[in-house]
Parts: structure tokens; sequence; C-alpha cells
């Protein structure tokens, strides 16, 4: 179970794609360098423990943001929306343990899931938790995301107790401690979030073709206006932004991974401008395609 490079890819529900560990051990760790790539906005029912190894990340959970420095870290719940990228002039990295609930409580039936796992992942106003090293509950969390990431790197005998052991701790002062900090989300909070998702999965489903803010707002019943502030409110940007966002990213991984034309790639990812296309692109990536592609190229090599 030994670290990976993060490559974080969603499904048309945003969903994330990637299986983190196997059925019997429901865990993953990874090394993610974000100056390599971003992390885009997705969920999972899995829940997820970072602690900031270099440089400042900039971190949205649900509708709170932050920015986490060097030592500090964050907690996402499960099912939660979020996203991350650079923070600043410094390369950020950090190490980011993926588990499933179920490694921490069992089965549903048992004491460790009622009492300490599932008031967690079934509170909808506790989207995540920002870690501050000065805190000292917070430390101590941190202090077992650095535990359990060690022992997925030594991989010793009997490291899956190492890792179990810790992440249970992180659970523990959670559930300790949330009644003092989680906030009553308020009903038009929540509402957002499950509209942002709904319009997220339009989105994403429909990127490749021709869409407007109309086409967006009618997918949840909201007027324009309401969909624009949604989107603003909930992911700091507009629905537009965002496709164009999310397209960019989609050719810039069929690039990496395809040895599609570059005109079959635009084309496909709902760009019917190749020069509106290459603008875009460079101006998200600081290349033009062509270039993109041979630097993925070249560092698939050295990866090898």
């Amino acid at each position: 179970m030994a670290p990976s490079l993060c490559n974080c890819t969603t499904d048309s529900h945003g969903r994330e794609l990637a299986e983190h560990g196997t059925p019997q051990f429901p865990f993953a760790s990874y090394d993610h360098a974000l100056t390599e790539e971003i992390v885009p906005w997705h969920w999972h029912d899995e829940l997820e423990a970072v602690l900031i190894s270099e440089g400042q990340t900039a971190i949205t959970i649900g509708s709170q943001k932050y920015i986490v420095s060097e030592g500090d870290g964050f907690f996402v719940n499960s099912g939660v929306l979020h996203d991350c990228v650079n923070y600043g002039t410094v390369p950020c990295r950090f190490h980011s343990l993926v588990f499933h609930p179920r490694l921490i409580g069992g089965n549903t039936g048992s004491i460790f899931w009622k009492k300490y796992v599932q008031p967690i992942v079934d509170d909808p106003s506790f989207e995540g938790l920002y870690l501050d090293a000065g805190i000292p509950w917070h430390q101590r969390i941190l202090e077992d995301i650095g535990s359990a990431w060690q022992a997925s790197v030594n991989e010793a005998n009997g490291y899956e107790f190492e890792i179990r052991n810790a992440l249970s701790d992180i659970l523990f002062i959670i559930s300790r401690q949330r009644p003092s900090f989680s906030p009553s989300a308020s009903e038009k909070t929540l509402r957002d979030n499950r509209r942002i998702k709904q319009m997220l999965t339009f989105i994403q489903e429909h990127f490749s073709e021709e869409i407007l803010v109309r086409d967006i707002a009618d997918n949840v019943s909201l007027s324009e206006s309401e969909c624009l502030r949604c989107f603003k409110k909930t992911i700091g940007t507009t629905p537009i932004q965002y496709l164009k966002k999310y397209r960019i990213q989609q050719a810039a991984d069929l690039l990496t991974a395809t040895p599609l034309k570059i005109t079959e790639i635009a084309t496909g990812c709902g760009f019917l401008d190749m020069s509106y296309f290459a603008k875009s692109f460079k101006e998200s990536k600081g290349c033009t395609p062509s270039q993109f592609r041979k630097i993925s190229g070249s560092r698939k090599e050295v990866e090898k």
C-alpha cells in the first residue's frame, strides 16, 4: 500500500473514479504535487485526511474556503464537494489519506459505526475541517496523519494495524470535538449544495455539447439568476467559467492519455473554434496543446 502520485479523475457525476485501496483494506495514500496537476471539483464516499508537506494550497470544502500552509492540513467528510489549487509561488505538496468509513466503523450494526462513525458521515452540516497545528487537538490529528502516512511508506509487518489505529484516533477526536465546532448549516446552504451537485453532473454529462446557462438552470428548475448565484456562492465561479475549465481539463487528460488529433480532442470537448481552444488552453495551462502533449510525454518517460 505504498503511496501513489494522485491522479484525480471523475465520472459523469463528479464522483471520483479511483478505487482507494482494496475491498479487504479500503485505504490509499497519495503524494500530490499541485504544480503538476490540479485537483478538480469532485467528491467520493471515502473520508480524506491531508497533511501539507510543502508550500500552501487554497482548499474549498463544500461552502468553506481555506488557505492551508505547510505543517497544517484538512479533513474532508464523505460525499462533500471539494477542490484545491496551488497558492502562492512555492510549489505545494501534500500527503493524502483516503479511506472508507467502514475501515473504522466495520458493519453498520457495530458500536463503532453507530457511536462514532455514523454521526460524522451522516451530518450534512459537517463538511470538513481545517487542521491548525497551533491547536492541540488539531495537532494530534496531524500527528495521526503523519503516523499513518509513514506506516504506508514503510509497509512493515502489521502496518495495516498502525494505519487503522491512527485513522480510528482521528475519527474519535473528531467525534468528541464535533459538537463544539460543527455549525448548524442553514436549509438554504444544504439546498445549494444539493443543487450544485446536480448542475455539475449536468455539465459533466453534456460538456461536449453546446450548453447555455439556461440549460443548466432548467436542469434543476431554477431561474438563470438563481443558477448564477448558486454557482458563485458555492464554488466561486460562474457556470460558463466552470464549463470552460472542465472542458480544458478533459482536453488535457486526452492529450496525455490518447493519440487523438488535437482537432478531434478540441471538438470532442466542445470547442468548435480551434483558435479559441488554443487560446483558452494556453491561458489555463501556460502552453499550447501540442506543447502540453510533449511535456506530458516527457514526464511519463522520466517516471518509468
